[in-house]
């Protein structure tokens, strides 16, 4: 079950609101419960089993590791709890690409298992690695409730597409939590806005894309207006999900971080991951590049980190050799801005350094987002013109013109543009009341015609099922 579909939207979400509000104080987060387990086993029957059987083991690790707190059994409790989250995890998502690879290097003949990838399975696992780390630091109690702990990992909101929620920023709303209806209202704001960005937006873009992918007249410009699309596609489908897991949360009194900060503003690669998809950058961050030694040790050491990190990020992404070579080039492009890039970029004018980072950017997802490595090189060399194609085409100018409007509506919205010129009529006389007045109709307006698009059964990919 998607959120941007007509069954989640007006049957799943407004039941489990009744039933949620109209529930005593006690019941609440059983209600919760349930319907998270519902809405995984609508979508993966089978693998909700798994799911359990993932949660129940990092439960009773944490009250072991609890119990022999200060004893070297805590540490092997640990080290077992890794094994069991990281062993699911390796099983199945990544036994084909390992057997795919074993039989190449050795030259054997091993058959692929060909599993279906459990949706969400990289977002719940590192949620639990991070309880049983936590636990084992002393960073949070651990929780002695099974229930408790089930609902922090199977929270349908953020569930199948993050943010990753780490358990020290729900541990107290598990417990208790309060409700209001600003609270309500501003989770109805954000997830409304989030629908918007996937099915107005992300979708739009996603069928250039298609159209691209499918298309017998291929130019120059036509895999560069690919690439531009392609980026934004991603940033407002994924953003766009964390919106509207941000907003749910909200309806039941959960807080959960921000994933996106404006990532397209960024003027370094750097600061780029600051702002993109920031809870599994601070997830690696705290739980594998600061345990490694982070820049605190010498140059090669800290090459080695980096180099560590971003292998685990691009495959965390996916099991592909394109996602580790996504992977790698961000390592190489961070150490590069460190050592080199830096103090030059400093000195160009402001667009310029922009320039640099979008270019390095849609030139990354081209390479996340190719079906191969093969493919991602004869792409790139089309981009560069050493492919033999036209500069330009007829089709190419077809939907350019096609999409001008939706493309420019996505820069403008990947901005903080929209924001900024909303604070700025809220400081002009009247200009609060009449944002005030014009928010629900306009937010209603958006709901209704994403309705419409669904109902019409438009294009409605989520890209990151993939991941």
């Amino acid at each position: 079950m998607v959120f941007a579909s007509i069954v989640f939207l007006y049957y799943y979400l407004p039941l489990v609101l009744i039933a949620y509000f109209f529930a005593p104080h006690r019941a609440k987060n059983t209600v919760l419960l349930l319907a998270s387990l519902f809405f995984y086993f609508y979508g993966e029957p089978v693998y909700l089993i798994l799911m359990l059987i993932a949660a129940y083991s990092a439960y009773r690790h944490g009250l072991y590791i609890d119990k022999f707190r200060g004893r070297k059994y805590a540490r092997l409790l640990l080290v077992s709890s890794l094994v069991v989250s990281i062993g699911l995890l390796v099983f199945f998502k990544y036994a084909d690409f390992l057997l795919a690879n074993i039989n190449v290097l050795f030259n054997t003949n091993f058959a692929r298992l060909n599993l279906v990838q459990p949706i969400g399975i990289s977002f719940y696992t590192f949620q639990i690695l991070s309880y049983t780390i936590e636990v084992y630091r002393d960073q949070v109690k651990v929780q002695k409730s099974f229930a408790k702990f089930l609902l922090y990992v199977s929270f349908f909101p953020q569930l199948i597409a993050g943010p990753i929620v780490r358990y020290t920023t729900v541990a107290a709303d598990l417990e208790s939590r309060t409700h209001s209806w600003v609270g309500f209202a501003g989770g109805v704001r954000r997830f409304i806005i989030g629908l918007a960005k996937k099915v107005l937006l992300a979708n739009v873009l996603g069928e250039l894309c298609s159209s691209f992918k499918m298309s017998d007249e291929k130019s120059v410009l036509f895999f560069w207006l690919y690439a531009l699309a392609f980026t934004l596609q991603i940033y407002f489908d994924f953003s766009g999900y964390s919106d509207m897991a941000i907003g749910m949360g909200k309806f039941f009194g959960f807080r959960f971080p921000e994933n996106f900060n404006y990532p397209y503003i960024a003027k370094s690669i750097t600061e780029f991951w600051r702002r993109w998809h920031i809870s599994l950058s601070t997830w690696f961050r705290d739980f594998l590049y600061i345990p490694l030694g982070g820049n605190r040790v010498s140059t090669p050491r800290w090459l080695f980190n980096v180099l560590v990190v971003w292998l685990a990020t691009g495959l965390w992404h996916g099991a592909a050799w394109n996602f580790v070579v996504w992977g790698l080039a961000f390592a190489c492009l961070l150490v590069l801005e460190k050592y080199f890039l830096r103090s030059f970029l400093s000195k160009l004018p402001p667009f310029l350094v922009h320039f640099y980072v979008i270019f390095c950017v849609m030139l990354s997802f081209f390479i996340f987002n190719a079906e191969s490595i093969n493919d991602a090189l004869s792409s790139l060399q089309a981009m560069l013109g050493l492919a033999g194609l036209p500069l330009c085409s007829t089709e190419t100018l077809y939907y350019l013109q096609s999409y001008a409007v939706v493309i420019s509506a996505a820069v403008v919205g990947s901005t903080p543009l929209p924001k900024l010129a909303a604070e700025k009529l809220k400081s002009i006389k009247h200009g609060r009341l009449l944002i005030n007045l014009a928010e629900p109709v306009v937010l209603t307006a958006l709901l209704l015609i994403v309705t419409a698009y669904l109902v019409d059964g438009s294009f409605n990919p989520f890209l990151y099922f993939r991941f």
